[in-house]
């Protein structure tokens, strides 16, 4: 691995942003409003994410697995390439305006603080990092460095999670005093664990690939699509989805962070690495306010513990969020886009056309990095800034950990501490390999 020293990122961001900290967006503005955006992750999410703003002039592509990336390196032949993005800024810096990660969890953080260290604007793909320290971290970055933020969890962009603030605003559901999400998990597919090394396949850069994690020898169990049932790298359904799916209550409800959180697993993994098949955990979130205590279970391979009659429904869906109020109750899909009221039809229809007022401004659906270039060229900040997106992703960081080791955290937020259990201080702030380490300074 080369080890790149930090000292060429700072002299690089003192260079860039000396005297424009407050405004970074005009440093590099290309001509007619363009931005010039960099791309980290290249293929899967990071193509679905820079195909959406065609208007703007990509100038740097990054990507450790140049097979991934070849249908995007393809579309875009006037970007430059790279492998590291270190690399990247030492020789672009000054010629970048934004960038898109959109790698796998556990390199979230390093390629957004190199980012933001010079200035630039960030758009993250969900979840925003990979653990405690770093969310609150970039959360910190983000306003001392003066940069745009956003985290892509597309539904917080609808009419759809608009609607449940609103109505739960105008006191249409009552006092919320229990929430339930489910939804299908992961099958796990390791026989055995550390799974058998196999040889690096020739288009990807293994060591660049594991950039802040221990190294290990290289499995296609771990990458390129799998990583995510391996909490070295990644976190599981719940940190996968999570901010999906529980973006809505959430947000409505003020939720804040828990103060107990406990997983009920079952034939939980005994190397903790690896994710297990079935899980239910419990979050307790106190009073805010006049807003009620809330009790918040999700369920991962197994449907709500009660009978959906009692929220009335015939039976459970597949998958979904239910809020249980004392007026009424809501229920979504596993993305807040549709939320709808557990009403008989006749009374739903009526509901809807006397709804309270839209009191929230509306943008444009499932579009939140055009939402981010919009913020970007207006000079304000999206609506999944990582002011709300690190709030949101440690309270799913919680329930990870809690599922991870099976147990019960007691959580002390303003101190970052689970005080029942100080050994898992190791896992709020992960140790990096030497050349990724960053936000110590924060």
């Amino acid at each position: 691995m080369k080890d790149l020293s930090r000292r060429s990122f700072l002299k690089s961001a003192s260079a860039a942003t000396a005297g424009a900290i407050i405004i970074p967006n005009m440093i590099s503005c290309s001509p007619n409003n363009r931005l010039n955006v960099a791309v980290i992750g290249v293929g899967g999410r990071g193509q679905v994410s820079w195909s959406k703003i065609p208007a703007e002039n990509i100038v740097a592509v990054c990507d450790v697995d140049s097979k991934r990336a070849a249908e995007g390196f393809e579309m875009l032949p006037k970007a430059k390439k790279y492998k590291d993005f270190r690399v990247m800024f030492d020789e672009m810096a000054n010629e970048i305006d934004a960038v898109i990660i959109a790698t796998p969890d556990h390199t979230h953080f390093p390629a957004t603080m190199v980012a933001m260290e010079l200035g630039k604007h960030v758009f993250v793909e969900k979840p925003l990092a990979h653990n405690i320290w770093q969310v609150r971290t970039m959360k910190k970055a983000a306003k001392y460095y003066g940069v745009i933020s956003q985290m892509g969890n597309q539904g917080h962009t609808t009419n759809g999670i608009r609607l449940i603030k609103e109505w739960y605003d105008a006191g249409v559901l009552g006092q919320v005093k229990e929430v339930y999400g489910w939804m299908k998990g992961f099958n796990p597919t390791a026989s055995t664990y550390p799974p058998p090394k196999q040889p690096v396949p020739s288009h990807l850069d293994w060591d660049l690939w594991l950039g802040p994690a221990a190294y290990r020898e290289y499995s296609p169990a771990y990458c390129p699509g799998l990583w995510r049932l391996h909490y070295d790298f990644g976190n599981g359904q719940l940190g996968d989805w999570a901010c999906h799916s529980l973006d809505g209550p959430f947000w409505a409800l003020d939720l804040g962070m828990p103060h107990t959180v406990e997983a009920s697993v079952e034939n939980p993994v005994p190397d903790h690495r690896y994710i297990s098949e079935k899980s239910v955990v419990k979050y307790q979130f106190g009073a805010r306010g006049d807003k009620a205590p809330v009790k918040l279970t999700y369920s991962e391979s197994t449907l709500p513990d009660m009978d959906p009659r009692e929220v009335g429904l015939e039976k459970w869906p597949r998958e979904g969020v239910v809020m249980i109020g004392e007026k009424n109750s809501l229920y979504t899909g596993m993305r807040p886009n549709n939320p709808r009221l557990i009403l008989p039809e006749e009374e739903w229809t009526e509901f809807m056309k006397n709804a309270p007022e839209q009191s929230i401004p509306r943008i444009e659906n499932e579009k939140p990095v055009k939402e981010w270039v919009d913020a970007i060229k207006g000079d304000y900040l999206p609506g999944s800034n990582f002011d709300y997106a690190a709030d949101l992703t440690e309270m799913a960081l919680l329930g990870v950990m809690a599922t991870r080791f099976n147990t019960r955290l007691e959580y002390d937020a303003e101190n970052m501490m689970v005080t029942n259990r100080p050994d898992l201080d190791a896992y709020i702030k992960e140790p990096m390999r030497s050349g990724f380490s960053f936000g110590e300074n924060i």
